[in-house]
């Protein structure tokens, strides 16, 4: 009796698994994804394995050796962290798992690239550029601080200032440079200074920190508020290797709040050398201002004496014989400058004749050319050794030899895997052979052992 039943075209299961491949690949773009470290595998392939989990799922996750490019040691179970990467198959299992390209400190990794989008968007709007920041006052007459009045920052920037200018008075607009009440205080503050208008320069400052302590100082609005602000901005956050938004709007970035008061008052020691230099200098001139009146009354005097007319006919023929003595004694020396740089001409241009030049000029160029040709050929014989050489040794070791004397490479169909061992091939099987000339799939009917 025969089944009226309709043939079912069956797959295999690695089928099965390259197709759910496909599809995830294909259907997934590369992604964030957020988790706790556990089940974490460093084998010595330097590959790392793990997986990643939250309160509900996980999945697997492999970072290839490949893909590290920096070094791993520093993650373990428990870490959170954001991964980067791909969801693929492995068909092998037939389980899905996370291939991950990035891996980074989760809290960290995610205020770092809101840090570079703001950077960015500001930057484009033109806000860091030069030529819009405002030049500090050579001596200010009043310093705003905006800073925590009970922090560290404060009492550094005091110190500097009272040491280098003590006479310079101090305005504090106090502000909370930490947590999230911190920008709108700050822009409180910043806003406040702008009102009274009594500082013609302004110090926003604070100690160091993590990157999350220092995060007050990179928001938008405070930042565009240090942009719109008519009295110049020092922004010292931070120490030296620390950078926020608000050091890149302000009119001077200053490595620290240290570092602020240094830049924006000079030394009072300094300035009083300068106005004592001044007094001298203003002194001097005055002297001189009187001796040169002194002289001026004396000299009309004598002019008035020697004004008669005989006197001043006299001065005119003594004048007329000192004009007529200076003119030809200039003529003479004029004609024995001239004669004299006319040879000085002559010699000149006999060391730059033509002909010495296109002389020497031959010579050098057939001096060039046989050093090319000499050069030349000893390049092309070097060259051609060396590619006599390489040949040989290539076609000693190429795989295409040993199959021109019978050999033949033989692989799995399914998965291209080169067979070394009947061990790893069954009857049934498909497998590809490799010729000299050529290749052909077979099916294995009979499997022998040489043990």
């Amino acid at each position: 009796m025969q089944s009226n039943d309709p043939v079912i075209a069956a797959i295999s299961v690695s089928q099965l698994n390259r197709r759910v491949k496909t599809l995830i690949e294909q259907g997934m773009t590369r992604l964030w994804v957020e988790g706790e470290i556990s089940n974490l595998s460093r084998p010595a392939s330097g590959h790392i394995y793990l997986s990643l989990k939250d309160d509900a799922a996980q999945v697997s996750a492999a970072w290839f050796r490949q893909r590290q490019r920096a070094p791993a040691i520093g993650f373990k179970n428990g870490d959170r962290v954001l991964a980067y990467g791909r969801v693929s198959l492995y068909e092998a299992r037939g389980n899905y798992q996370l291939i991950i390209e990035q891996l980074e400190p989760a809290g960290e990794g995610i205020l770092k690239r809101r840090f570079d989008a703001l950077k960015l968007k500001l930057a484009n709007e033109g806000l860091f550029d030069e030529d819009r920041k405002q030049a500090l006052p050579e001596l200010p007459n009043r310093i705003g601080v905006i800073t925590s009045p009970s922090g560290a920052a404060i009492r550094d920037v005091l110190s500097v200032l009272n040491r280098r200018f003590p006479a310079i008075p101090i305005v504090i607009y106090p502000a909370a440079v930490q947590g999230d009440a911190a920008p709108g205080e700050l822009i409180s503050a910043l806003s406040q200074a702008v009102d009274r208008d009594e500082c013609d320069v302004l110090i926003v400052c604070r100690g160091g920190g993590s990157l999350e302590d220092l995060w007050a100082f990179n928001d938008e609005l405070l930042a565009r508020a240090i942009v719109d602000c008519p009295i110049p901005v020092v922004s010292a956050v931070g120490h030296e290797v620390d950078f926020t938004i608000a050091d890149f709007v302000a009119d001077v970035r200053a490595p620290t709040p240290s570092g602020a008061a240094e830049i924006i008052v000079p030394s009072q020691d300094d300035w009083l050398r300068r106005i004592a230099g001044l007094a001298t200098r203003i002194a001097r001139v005055g002297q001189r201002a009187l001796e040169d009146k002194a002289q001026e009354l004396d000299w009309l005097g004598r002019r008035l004496v020697a004004s008669s007319p005989a006197a001043t006919l006299q001065r005119q023929r003594d004048s007329l014989r000192e004009y007529s003595g200076r003119l030809t004694s200039s003529i003479q020396q004029q004609l024995l400058r001239q004669q004299n740089q006319l040879q000085t001409t002559s010699g000149e241009l006999l060391k730059l004749s033509p002909a010495l030049s296109v002389q020497r000029s031959i010579n050098q160029l057939n001096q060039l050319r046989q050093r090319l040709a000499t050069a030349t050929r000893n390049s092309v014989s070097d060259t051609s050794h060396k590619i006599a050489l390489l040949g040989r040794a290539l076609h000693s070791v190429s795989p295409l030899a040993t199959l021109d004397r019978g050999y033949a490479i033989v692989k799995r169909e399914d998965s291209d895997a080169v067979l070394m061992n009947v061990a790893d091939i069954k009857t049934g099987d498909d497998v590809r052979t490799h010729l000299a000339r050529g290749e052909f799939t077979a099916t294995v009917t009979k499997v022998i052992s040489n043990d």
